[in-house]
Parts: structure tokens; sequence; C-alpha cells
């Protein structure tokens, strides 16, 4: 039995279509099961509730044997700080994926062995650790920059052709595409060979700058987009305005000061561990998004 968990989003959804179509058993875990495709209703067992809750956890993983985790986004479930939220979210998974011999595929940060604050990729990175230390048979997709966070700016390119991040100019942003790192959790929930722990780092084939990539979108789109980074302390402000705590906000803004600082290349990994090459990924995703 493998159970997913994040089953309505991006990664989760993704992951769960190809884990459906290899005729495998499989349970989901869902807070609103309005949101969960008919078709995943009638192949899959649903389970209500979180999967940070302990009760709902240990029944999602009885008579289970492998796990796809991922903490969702924390919401108003925000306490003070990144990592007590995810420490926290996990902790009941990890003891019973432990007690049962549950195998574990987790989405979490490239970045392992960086020695500052990172906001929400040291809590990821510290998520990492508490299933290690458990000794569950783990396996952790280190990712860096996803792709698909550039569909939150298509607005801004349409309308000033612009888009805007904090992060460096200039300093190459290592990045993957969520259809990769799916591709990949699927083929590791699906293989019966493994155990131990390891980490699996997932890099797009080239690393570019926001700039370059902002030139390969205006080579995409057919017109020009420009980069503009802005300042931490306007990243930090504008969170706020739209509602992000304090707390939250500063963690964000660590993330971005730690991609910035290097944080993944602390980590050993090689380019091409994901197949998606950014141009591709802006044929395939953003250019359709953007309506061109």
């Amino acid at each position: 039995m493998i159970v997913i968990t994040a089953p309505t989003g991006d990664i989760g959804g993704q992951v769960l279509e190809r884990v459906l179509d290899s005729g495998e058993a499989v349970r989901v875990v869902a807070r609103d099961l309005s949101r969960l495709p008919e078709h995943v209703r009638a192949q899959a067992e649903v389970i209500q509730g979180s999967h940070g809750d302990a009760d709902t956890i240990t029944k999602a993983l009885e008579g289970a044997d492998r796990l796809f985790w991922l903490v969702p986004p924390a919401g108003r479930d925000y306490a003070d700080s990144a990592e007590h939220y995810y420490l926290e979210f996990t902790r009941a998974a990890c003891q019973v994926a432990a007690s049962q011999g549950v195998r574990v595929v987790a989405v979490t940060s490239l970045g392992h062995g960086y020695q500052g604050q990172a906001g929400l990729l040291s809590a990821a990175l510290a998520m990492d650790e508490l299933f290690v230390a458990a000794d569950v048979h783990y396996r952790a997709l280190a990712l860096p920059f996803f792709m698909e966070n550039l569909l939150r700016q298509v607005p801004a390119m349409a309308e000033q052709g612009t888009w805007f991040m904090a992060n460096a100019s200039d300093r190459p942003l290592p990045t993957v595409a969520t259809r990769d790192v799916a591709a990949t959790a699927a083929a590791l929930l699906l293989d019966a060979s493994w155990s131990g722990q390891a980490r699996v780092p997932l890099v797009s084939p080239e690393t570019l700058t926001p700039e370059a990539l902002a030139e390969v979108i205006s080579e995409t789109l057919g017109r020009t987009v420009h980069y503009r980074q802005t300042s931490l302390a306007d990243f930090h402000a504008a969170m706020v305005r739209r509602g992000t705590s304090q707390a939250m906000a500063q963690d964000f803004v660590s993330m971005v000061q730690a991609q910035n600082s290097g944080i993944y290349d602390a980590e050993p990994h090689d380019p091409g561990t994901a197949r998606t090459g950014f141009r591709q990924w802006c044929q395939d995703i953003l250019k359709p998004a953007a309506h061109y």
C-alpha cells in the first residue's frame, strides 16, 4: 500500500496520477475531499484529515509500506518559525514510519550542509534530520528553486513586461520542474529494491541567472520581459501587506538570503539530474499559462 500526502497539490497530484497508473493499491490523505477528482475517489482509498495530525496519519499508514511525504504551506497553522511548523507537522508521521518500517520519499530542499539560517529551507533540512535520526528508510528529494514559482509572475510579465524577485540578478539559480520531481518520486515509490537513507538532488540541465531566465522567457513569449531585483526589505514589506505574518515573511527573506549566499552550492549535485530544461518548461508550461 502506497500512501500519498498533499494529493491535491501540484507535486502530490502528479505523483498520485503516476502511481494510480501503476495499478498499485493507493491511499490518499486530504483535508478537502471535494478537491479530489472523481477518478481518484473511485480508484484510491481516501482518509480525510490533515497528515500532520497524529490520529489521521496513524490511520493512513495502517498496513502501508510506502509513503510520499510533503509538508503543505503553513497558512494559519504557522507558529513562531518555519522549523517549528515543519517539525511539529512531521513528528507523528516520522514516529509511525519508524515503528512500522515504512519507506518514505519526501520533498525537501537542496543545500544539506549549509551553515547559515535559511528560513523555509532550513526547516525542510531539519525535517530530514528528524527522519534520519529515527532510522526511517528515507529518500530525500533535494530540490532547488521550482520553475513553477514563475507562474505567479505571469500577470506582471503580461501587464508590465517585468517580473520581480529578491534573488540576485547575476547569481546562477538552480531550478527544477515539478514534473521531474513527481516522476522521480513515483519511480522510488514503485521500486521495492531500496532501503536505508539517501539524498536525491534534482537539478535541471542548465543553471541560469534570473537575468538569463528573463532572456529565455522573452524568446519563448516573443516579447521582451525584464527581470527586476527588489530589495529584501521591499520583499518583506510586500509579503506583510498581503497578510503574511511577520515571522513567515522573515523566514521567506532568510530563504532568499540563503539562495543569494549559495545554499544550493553547499550540497554536491550534478546538472541534468532532472530532465526538463528551462526553455522546454517555458514552451510547455509558461507560454500556455501566458496565453501566447
